[in-house]
């Protein structure tokens, strides 16, 4: 009894010293630092403002996480909290951070990027002639926001070209029509969802009974393409319109008491008609949970490229200085138990787009069309 005792006892000890032994190497850590910032207020060639040093330190502590983790100022995160309809214009993109450069996931349909030809995997370089390097991506999208009606000009380096390409962009104010439907070859059901924001699950389901009361109607193509994701709840929720039961997604975090599992509920909306989902590079987050979660159960066949690969979960977190950082803070996982971070979901079909351009229901949309063709067997 005495022996276990005293294993427990110099097992405490060790623990104890173990974590005082790291405690101290962060507390020496800070003091470098604090010498390291010292040093460049005294020597550094120019003047420079320590408060933003400090941002700028606090930015490059998140962004060494993950693309996706970043500080915002006061000034920012009140301006992401306030409604600035009519005040400020955008261009109609989803980015994120990548390398020091701001990376395109993904252009938004009838907006001024797409219509521009920005397309998902380009990387902005300058910001009017600013460079991107060095900034925040909360600094970046900051630099273009702008004025309805202003211009702005984004020199992009795109995958495969040599040469920059220079964008001039009118900002507008962005209104995102996200779920679109129509009838295609008579009976062949087609829905184009942009977005997952709060309304895009009702939309959905009214379109779906609207195109049910067609008794023509054989089967569904559900096009993702240029989606970046949004809401998870809207993305759980479309998912179960099209399956009866099993495994939607599941989140995964550092604490296991908060991992979560989302399962479908009775009633495939569509009665079990053939499906096609459209993917492309510019399917992310929420896009390639709702596709991964009906390939994995063989609900859809997936058409199309890659996916990008966003599986992660952001949290907004308020700071004390009424400033907030955006932290990952879970993954998602496929029923699987595959994750889609940086691997993306796979079509069942590769086919990649001919145009350069991202057009919908024209001769160039060669994915549309094989679709179509597909359905008709």
């Amino acid at each position: 009894m005495k022996k276990n005792l005293v294993i427990i006892f110099l097992f405490f000890i060790f623990f104890i010293q173990k974590s005082y032994s790291l405690e101290n190497n962060i507390y020496k850590k800070i003091d470098l630092f604090g010498e390291v910032l010292e040093k460049i207020n005294k020597e550094y060639v120019d003047e420079i403002d320590q408060s933003e040093s400090m941002d700028s330190a606090i930015n490059g502590l998140l962004q060494s996480l993950d693309p996706y983790s970043a500080y915002m100022s006061p000034e920012i995160y009140n301006e992401m909290q306030t409604e600035t309809s009519g005040e400020f214009g955008g261009l109609g993109i989803e980015v994120s951070m990548e390398s020091g450069v701001v990376k395109v996931i993904s252009p938004i349909d009838d907006t001024p990027a797409s219509r521009a030809g920005i397309k998902a995997g380009d990387y902005i370089v300058k910001i009017n002639e600013v460079q991107v390097q060095g900034k925040s991506l909360s600094e970046a999208v900051d630099l273009m926001r702008g004025p309805v009606g202003s211009g702005i000009e984004l020199t992009i380096r795109r995958r495969g070209e040599k040469k920059a390409l220079k964008l001039n962009i009118i900002r507008e104010i962005i209104q995102i029509q996200s779920v679109k439907s129509d009838i295609l070859e008579k009976n062949i059901g087609y829905i184009r969802l942009t977005s997952f924001n709060d309304n895009s699950g009702k939309q959905i389901e009214k379109e779906i009974k609207k195109l049910e009361k067609n008794k023509d109607i054989k089967s569904y193509i559900l096009d993702l393409r240029n989606n970046p994701g949004g809401l998870l709840s809207q993305a759980i929720k479309i998912s179960d319109f099209f399956l009866e039961n099993g495994e939607i997604v599941s989140t995964k975090s550092r604490k296991s008491s908060e991992n979560r599992k989302w399962f479908a509920k009775k009633g495939d909306l569509t009665n079990g008609k053939t499906l096609v989902v459209l993917i492309n590079y510019g399917s992310a987050s929420a896009s390639e949970i709702v596709a991964g979660a009906l390939k994995d159960h063989k609900r859809a066949i997936l058409l199309g490229e890659n996916s990008f690969g966003k599986g992660s979960v952001q949290s907004i977190i308020p700071l004390k200085n009424d400033g907030a950082i955006r932290l990952t803070v879970a993954k998602y996982y496929l029923p699987s138990g595959k994750s889609i971070s940086e691997v993306g979901v796979s079509p069942d079909i590769e086919i990649d787009e001919d145009s350069d351009d991202f057009v919908i229901k024209t001769e160039t949309d060669n994915q549309l069309n094989y679709a179509i063709k597909l359905l008709k067997g």
